[in-house]
């Protein structure tokens, strides 16, 4: 199947930027095109030239920055203005002039905003329709229509909106939109429109929901069932208000559910990357449970699903993960059992291989932590310590703490100063043990426990040099009255190459945070360095 037989249009850059706290600059725009063009779409709606400057600058740019393998370029607008000929509508020459192979033009198919929104006749805005249309097509563009309010629409008039799509047909327009704009439809109703639509107009349907009642992916996928062969969505389903469809979702379900090739085979193993770099682009956190793409789409927690997988994945995985790019990953925590434990080793490349005694040990000991504040679901790192520290040939801790102080001292301009000192014991290459005491500054005072403790131990583990930490996170666990309360730290640590996480537990944030800390610090040196590329 390929984008003549199917259409998986994204709007990300146009619909999708709508979303409440997005604001992509040119050059992000440039960036995320290329992205969607590797997931395989057959159209990417640039934005709004002559209706927004930065949108406009996007296409000049994109005619000599932006090479698509698979997708085309689409300009989104407006039809021409109640009684303004075409080639006079200056929105509409606009459109013309960025070059683009489609032009998508919206238009009202509502009898109530035709009337009351655009403020002319039913028969003046089949006119605008038709005339725009035709206006492209003699340019030799392809031109999608969307139908606004096409659902709202069809309940308060069931005929109208046909005759615009009728309208956009006879003019030439390829396709013909219906638009869930507000979000209001469940997927028992699209179906039943799109059925009655279909069997009334020949031309070639597509099909815009929004997800204001959580249906967008469901109304899209029935209506394909229902006849369209054309679906817009955005990635990750930003947009305005609760957003978009999915075009990963989309995507995932159209091709591992419906049997339907929309994109090119090779491309379905990109879904996930592209969506997380998407997020860094937008400036979102990836949101780890999203279908498919999400960092725990297959993430198994419970102890009884654990065991399962240890027999066979598909047991309780929908699909297997890597056929969107993603992983399968076991979370360990006070529900675990012996098998989960034993995956999340293999996960972790850690063998137990007739290490029962072992597994035991490291079951019963996350349920005690666990009890007491600590999870291991998304610190990784030290759940490896923990598991290798009961193997034969565990590694032996870096050192042996004798003390550390931290202070934070307020000076009257304003400056805020953090200072922290660390005494500890250290084992030379000679098996001497040296006592080493460092002291340093930080823009907090775990910040300058980190720096004061690689201090004391780089001269013994060289690659510390390269460690700093990347991310730091607290959470109340348990308020106790006042500010007592018992607080969880997770420490992301970077060496520039790679990335892992640490947790640490107590009534003291300082004292949690060195567990976390510590932890980073030693995974840094026992896990080795890392893999070259």
């Amino acid at each position: 199947m390929t984008s003549t037989d199917f259409h998986v249009f994204d709007t990300t850059l146009r619909d999708g930027a709508q979303r409440e706290g997005v604001s992509y600059s040119v050059a992000d725009k440039l960036a995320v095109a290329r992205l969607l063009d590797e997931i395989g779409v057959g159209f990417i709606e640039g934005g709004w030239p002559g209706a927004l400057p930065k949108d406009t600058e996007f296409f000049a740019r994109a005619r000599t920055e932006l090479t698509l393998r698979h997708a085309q370029l689409v300009a989104f607008g407006a039809t021409r203005k109640a009684g303004v000929r075409v080639e006079e509508d200056r929105q509409v020459r606009a459109l013309l002039d960025a070059g683009t192979p489609v032009v998508c033009l919206v238009a009202k198919s509502d009898v109530r905003h035709v009337r009351e929104a655009l403020r002319t006749t039913l028969e003046e805005n089949l006119a605008m329709v038709a005339d725009t249309v035709a206006f492209f097509v003699a340019h030799g563009r392809r031109v999608f229509l969307d139908c606004e309010h096409f659902f709202d629409g069809y309940a308060a008039d069931p005929d109208y909106g046909v005759r615009v799509l009728q309208a956009a047909f006879d003019a030439g327009a390829e396709v013909g939109v219906l638009c869930d704009t507000n979000g209001g439809m469940l997927p028992m109703g699209v179906g039943r429109v799109v059925a009655d639509v279909r069997s009334r107009v020949s031309g070639r349907l597509g099909i815009h929901c929004q997800d204001d009642t959580g249906c967008a992916v469901a109304n899209s996928l029935v209506a394909v069932e229902a006849g369209v062969t054309h679906v817009q969505g955005t990635a990750n389903g930003y947009g305005e208000r609760a957003g978009n469809a999915d075009t990963f979702a989309l995507i995932g379900n159209l091709m591992t559910k419906m049997g339907l090739p929309v994109v090119p085979a090779e491309c379905l193993s990109e879904l996930q990357r592209v969506s997380h770099a998407i997020a860094e682009l937008a400036n979102i956190a990836p949101d780890d449970h999203q279908p498919f793409v999400g960092a725990s789409a297959f993430a198994h927690k419970a102890g009884l699903h654990a065991s399962a997988i240890k027999v066979s994945p598909e047991l309780y995985n929908h699909l297997d993960p890597t056929v969107v790019g993603n992983d399968m990953r076991i979370l360990v925590t006070e529900m675990a059992g012996r098998a989960s434990v034993e995956l999340k080793g293999r996960e972790l490349g850690v063998d137990l291989a007739g290490q029962g005694d072992a597994i035991g040990r490291v079951v019963d000991q996350v349920k005690v932590l666990e009890a007491d504040g600590w999870s291991f679901e998304a610190a990784d790192a030290s759940f490896e310590l923990l598991l290798r520290a009961q193997l034969p040939g565990a590694p032996p801790p870096l050192f042996e703490l004798e003390s550390y102080r931290t202070s934070v001292e307020h000076w009257g301009n304003g400056v805020v100063v953090s200072e922290a000192t660390v005494k500890v014991h250290v084992v030379d290459e000679h098996g001497r043990s040296e006592r080493i005491i460092t002291t340093a500054e930080g823009n907090g005072p775990v910040n300058a426990l980190d720096n004061a403790l690689r201090q004391a131990l780089v001269s013994r583990h060289p690659e510390l040099a390269e460690v700093s930490l990347a991310d730091y996170k607290v959470r109340i666990l348990g308020w106790k009255g006042g500010t007592s309360a018992t607080t969880r730290v997770l420490i992301s640590t970077t060496d520039g190459a790679r990335e892992w996480t640490t947790v640490g537990v107590h009534d003291n944030i300082v004292e949690a945070s060195w567990h976390a800390l510590v932890d980073a610090l030693t995974y840094a040196v026992v896990s080795g360095p890392a893999p070259a590329g």
